[in-house]
């Protein structure tokens, strides 16, 4: 089964926005009711046998069962009589609330940290239709349950063989720009991309956004710090209103509106970049960093608008979706080692950008070397060895069947 999300943009009247803020409001209050009924039952059973708290203690009786999914998709039938505002959203809508939380629950008992969160206001920003019976897109217009028709930009059509599965409206820049998530589903089973044909390794830095072991560079483009200085005049101006005024929430509307541009900006150029790099080569290795622990360092900001999470993730889905191999490998002491001899050369500093080997006098950028030795371990982690020779032909093109 074949799951594919297309993003849209959705153009909602005045009177349709505000309906699907208030539903945005009473998804948060219910996931907030939901985590609360959930915590209750969990602090009832902490208390020691021994001994009680000095400050407050959780009562609860002990035949309440424990708030699951189906417990409280139950309740909420319940909930609905007593506040209209639930009633007044679409009954599958606050379904998938509920369904929401408990998947951040048993996410949360799987990793063993990051506990849910209550969701403060205008922290809540999606809800979704979770099926239809029909296509519900025709002719520039969506059709929503309770919403009813909105214009949507309908840039490419839903491919042959495909059927809507959901729609998830998204809300973005405080509520004044829409997107639809449609999910489609098609009964196939597309199998990953084989190893074959030319290869190439590609090396991720700041200097250069990225340089492959064919000495290809990209330039990096630095949308958040070509933007600062405007944002920081925006955000000054925030400052200096009075919190909660309309004057406020006119200078948070433009904050958060370059927000969505630098977001949207550097989605873009990591999208061409991808398919940039699929026009170049069959295989595409990339290293296993993680980028989380690299972006808390001295050079944060500038990981952070680098984007390199997002760009590894994109790519793997341009490689997936034109049938180019893609895989990871290890990222340990890659600046380290000459790809032409094997020899490790030792550490060297940050600003060091040129690779010299004192064996065989190889010399290039330290990028560039990075990037061949990232090409190396990828061919070495995929080649069936046949009489201690590997099936190589050309600079990093593989030749023969796989298996």
């Amino acid at each position: 089964m074949l799951n594919i999300n297309y993003r849209y943009r959705i153009y909602p009247t005045e009177s349709q926005q505000a309906l699907m803020l208030e539903w945005l409001e009473t998804c948060r209050r219910l996931y907030n009711h939901c985590l609360r009924d959930l915590k209750d039952w969990i602090n009832s059973r902490k208390c020691s046998l021994y001994s009680c708290s000095l400050v407050r203690e959780h009562i609860m009786s002990p035949d309440i069962p424990f708030p699951s999914y189906l417990e409280q998709k139950r309740q909420l039938t319940q909930w609905k009589k007593t506040n209209s505002d639930y009633k007044d959203v679409h009954s599958q809508v606050t379904q998938d609330v509920v369904k929401r939380l408990h998947n951040t629950w048993e996410a949360f008992k799987t990793r063993g940290f990051g506990f849910p969160r209550y969701k403060k206001y205008g922290r809540y920003q999606s809800f979704l239709f979770p099926q239809f019976k029909e296509n519900p897109i025709s002719d520039n217009q969506i059709k929503l349950p309770k919403i009813g028709e909105v214009t949507i930009n309908c840039h490419r059509p839903i491919p042959e063989g495909f059927k809507v599965k959901g729609v998830r409206i998204v809300s973005r820049a405080r509520g004044t720009i829409w997107y639809a998530v449609v999910t489609i589903q098609c009964d196939v089973n597309v199998p990953d991309p084989l190893p074959m044909g030319r290869g190439i390794g590609i090396d991720i830095g700041l200097e250069s956004f990225l340089v492959t072991s064919d000495n290809f560079r990209v330039e990096p483009a630095r949308f958040f710090r070509e933007l600062q200085s405007r944002l920081k005049v925006l955000q000054r101006r925030v400052s200096r209103k009075n919190k909660r005024s309309k004057n406020w929430e006119k200078a948070q509307l433009k904050v958060a509106r370059l927000h969505h541009k630098i977001a949207n900006t550097r989605k873009n150029f990591h999208y061409s970049t991808s398919h940039l790099l699929c026009d170049q080569a069959d295989m595409i290795f990339v290293e296993d960093i993680n980028f989380k622990m690299t972006a808390k360092g001295f050079l944060g900001k500038q990981m952070l608008d680098g984007g390199f999470g997002q760009f590894r993730h994109l790519l793997s889905w341009v490689c997936w979706k034109r049938g180019k191999h893609f895989a990871k490998v290890d990222h340990r002491h890659t600046s380290q080692i000459c790809p032409e001899c094997g020899t490790h050369t030792g550490k060297k500093k940050l600003n060091q950008r040129v690779h010299l080997c004192p064996e065989c006098g190889y010399q290039t950028s330290r990028d560039h070397a990075s990037g061949r030795v990232i090409l190396n371990r990828g061919l070495e982690s995929i080649v069936p060895v046949d009489g201690g020779e590997r099936k190589l032909s050309g600079n990093g093109v593989l030749s023969g069947e796989y298996a």
